[in-house]
């Protein structure tokens, strides 16, 4: 069994990473019902026992201790992890895996990344290198954060290559949450595009998540439960928007039902590394399979289904509107249409109690209403779970790398030139040691490069498609 470590920075980055951890706890809970310590829950959590002294031995097999997540905390403000320091997760984190400061970055990435990087640099890799050490076999970092802040972008970003200098050999996946155009920050475009340059440059894949997406997700949820379309069949709170039966917090705030919907994907991206399945797929087969050119390594999720049905038997006629619904606008995770796009490779990652045969009428079914590349017309992954979510009977993940991601990378330059044209805030960046004008110019330059590789790929979806010829034999 392979390990994997969260880092979550910022403030956004550690209320998603504390509703991962929430879910993740319930969800092997709802397994492991003996309490032992197995391979499933090492994946993510190490099993310590806290009677000889504050940090005592890691226990291997046996009975579980103490569970302490494989994570680091990061934020320059104490407030979000000082409140998840005094709640119901507060035994799940060592408090020797937190960074914090008091004074916050202001949103300014140059705060973050220039500023505190050097000042904390030693503290980070020291605290990523004795996580690592508890990890027998390390896969992969998780980095959570978010694009429009200071410190998530700025320190976030920082993180990431620090990451790469340390452990190159090891899988970067980011989560990131980019800003909407009517996102109260109003430094948020400069920070996401100075992130972006980072992004293109360290990851080695990201799962770029929209707030509007999201916004309009939990919106719909609410508004279908409420008018009573979909009849007695669904429960009245929804696992993935709603944190119903788990260690709930006192009071539901207004964004955790949109982070509940990123910890599902983190766990449905991950379900494969901690539990058996009969198609096993691990996490570095994701960049394996769906990154043909190191740049273009941003793939767009969709979740579904995202509401939680009370039936247990599924007509296969519900198993194929999950598919349906997987490649439709309105359930990805930015805003984007992915069927109207071109497709260089997609991922369909399945929980529960769904066939092999399903999976492949599925495809069958709906291949002709994709573009995929010409090169790549065969460009499926696909994995099964055999553990469904709680509460639901099966689940499925699509990750599609596709070019329907560009919309969102060229609306966020047109915000950033209107900014950058009239040299506006400029001079909050540039007070900082180490930050240049030219820090702008080159991350620009990356974005509409970025933007460039895109035009030319959806150039070739106009062409004749040309099966390319095989090798014939006899």
């Amino acid at each position: 069994m392979t390990q994997s470590v969260v880092v979550q920075v910022g403030q956004c980055g550690n209320q998603v990473g504390c509703r991962f951890w929430d879910l993740a706890l319930r969800e092997h809970a709802a397994v492991n019902k003996k309490g032992i310590y197995d391979e499933a829950l090492s994946s993510f959590f190490r099993n310590v026992d806290t009677r000889s002294g504050a940090n005592g031995p890691d226990i291997y097999k046996g009975k579980i201790c103490s569970l302490k997540a494989r994570a680091l905390l990061i934020d320059m403000e104490e407030g979000v992890v000082n409140e998840i320091l005094q709640g119901p997760l507060r035994d799940v984190f060592d408090s020797k895996q937190l960074i914090t400061d008091v004074s916050g970055s202001g949103n300014n990435w140059a705060v973050g990344h220039k500023m505190y990087g050097d000042q904390y640099r030693e503290n980070i890799v020291q605290k990523l290198r004795k996580t690592a050490e508890h990890c027998d076999c390390l896969q992969c970092f998780f980095i959570i954060h978010s694009m429009g802040g200071g410190t998530g972008s700025g320190l976030g970003t920082f993180v990431l290559n620090l990451l790469e200098d340390e452990f190159p050999e090891v899988y970067r996946f980011v989560t990131s949450v980019y800003p909407s155009g009517e996102d109260d920050v109003i430094t948020s475009p400069y920070n996401s595009v100075l992130a972006m340059k980072e992004l293109n440059e360290h990851a080695d894949c990201v799962l770029p998540i929209e707030n509007e997406s999201l916004f309009d997700i939990v919106n719909k949820i609410h508004q279908m439960i409420n008018s009573g379309k979909l009849g007695s069949t669904v429960k009245q709170n929804s696992l993935v928007t709603s944190s119903a039966g788990s260690a709930k917090t006192l009071q539901e705030k207004p964004f955790d039902a949109m982070n509940n919907i990123v910890a599902n994907l983190l766990l449905n991206l991950t379900s494969s590394a901690r539990f058996e399945g009969s198609l096993n797929m691990d996490l570095n087969e994701i960049t394996m399979n769906l990154v043909p050119f190191p740049r273009l390594h941003y793939l767009v999720s969709s979740l579904t289904p995202l509401y939680t049905l009370a039936d247990v038997n599924v007509p296969p006629r519900r198993l194929d509107q999950m598919f349906s619904d997987a490649f439709s606008r309105d359930h990805q995770l930015i805003q984007a249409d992915p069927k109207h796009n071109l497709y260089l490779a997609c991922a369909l990652l399945l929980r529960g109690n769904v066939q092999v045969s399903d999976l492949r009428r599925n495809i069958e079914r709906l291949k002709p209403s994709l573009h995929f590349v010409s090169w790549n017309q065969e460009g499926w992954k696909t994995g099964l779970c055999s553990v469904p979510p709680v509460g639901h009977s099966h689940s499925l993940l699509a990750l599609a790398n596709n070019t329907c991601v560009k919309p969102t990378f060229i609306e966020l330059k047109d915000r950033f030139m209107k900014l950058y044209k009239k040299k506006a805030h400029l001079h909050h960046y540039l007070q900082v040691d180490g930050m240049e004008q030219s820090c702008f110019s080159e991350a620009i330059s990356s974005l509409s490069d970025l933007i460039e590789e895109y035009n030319e790929l959806d150039a070739t979806k106009s062409g004749p498609r040309i099966d390319p010829s095989r090798l014939k034999i006899a």
